[in-house]
């Protein structure tokens, strides 16, 4: 078992792909902390979990309440010592098209998607940087990743996550923290009424949960989002064209429209290893042409 003696916390595990998340690593050898918002549900999947001869708890708390959260950190590390991996995984929807949708609701899935997995995350940290040792996975989505009509909120909580992984796996490489991001397709209660129903039995939850073993083992890359549902798995990147350079100057719009397709040309894109790198290159470019005129 790859995951034996690690232990795992997995948000969101009452049920649906949470719930799948807890049993596969369970099933890997790892003591898994079942959390949910409903303890009952999060106690009934730990059960399940020890019922086949494995080590679980369930923790009843809401990922947006720090001082739950921190306690549920603090059971863990009572109880076994040490947390080697934390999957982000409890969420919400409240989809309507952005024309119709309140910012209440707006606000309470970017709090329950991104603030949900920052304090998480944030719980862990300094335990996983003390050890030299952590696997976090965000659950982002192809919403986040490319759009999806009536997700605005949903869409924009789930590209945070990118943005939080990107950050938190730099920082983290030092201390042997590893930060992925999983974009599961999968048949939930979430995905009710969303997805037709022949394609709610293609998307058993069951099936995206193994993308996450990659994600957590001792050689697990860093930054990767994987895409995965059906027993297909992908992988997804942020990429950098290589543009072209066109300086400054009254006529720099006009002239920008002129290379708009060469700027939009992804011949030689690469994956940048830090947000700095767009402007090191830029910075390279100006100092190939010469002097950048500005407007005055």
């Amino acid at each position: 078992m790859r995951l034996n003696g690690r232990i795992a916390i997995v948000t969101g595990a009452g049920g649906g792909l949470g719930r799948q998340h807890a049993l596969f690593l369970a099933r890997q050898g790892a003591r898994v902390v079942v959390n949910d918002m409903n303890a009952e549900a999060a106690e009934a999947v730990a059960a399940e979990i020890t019922a086949a001869g494995g080590e679980a708890f369930g923790v009843g708390a809401s990922v947006t309440d720090e001082a739950a959260v921190q306690a549920m950190v603090e059971r863990t590390l009572a109880e076994w010592g040490r947390i080697d991996i934390l999957i982000n995984n409890a969420g919400i929807l409240r989809d309507k098209s952005f024309a119709k949708m309140d910012m209440a609701d707006f606000r309470l899935v970017v709090d329950v998607h991104l603030m949900g997995a920052a304090i998480c995350s944030k719980a862990v940290w300094g335990v996983m940087r003390e050890q030299a040792f952590g696997r976090i996975v965000m659950t982002t989505s192809s919403s986040g990743l490319f759009g999806n009509f009536g997700q605005a909120n949903y869409g924009a909580a789930k590209m945070a996550l990118v943005g939080l992984m990107q950050t938190l796996a730099i920082e983290g490489q030092k201390y042997g923290i590893r930060i992925n991001c999983l974009a599961p397709t999968a048949a939930t209660g979430m995905t009710e009424g969303v997805l037709s129903e022949a394609s709610l039995k293609q998307l058993d939850p069951a099936l995206v949960s193994p993308a996450l073993l990659p994600l957590v083992v001792d050689d697990a890359p860093s930054r990767a989002i994987v895409c995965a549902g059906a027993g297909h798995f992908a992988r997804s990147y942020v990429t950098l064209t290589p543009g072209q350079f066109i300086g400054g100057g009254p006529d720099a719009g006009e002239r920008l429209l002129e290379v708009w397709d060469q700027v939009s040309d992804d011949t030689g894109a690469i994956v940048p290893e830090y947000g700095f790198t767009q402007a090191e290159r830029e910075v390279a470019s100006a100092e190939r042409h010469g002097r950048v005129l500005v407007d005055s």
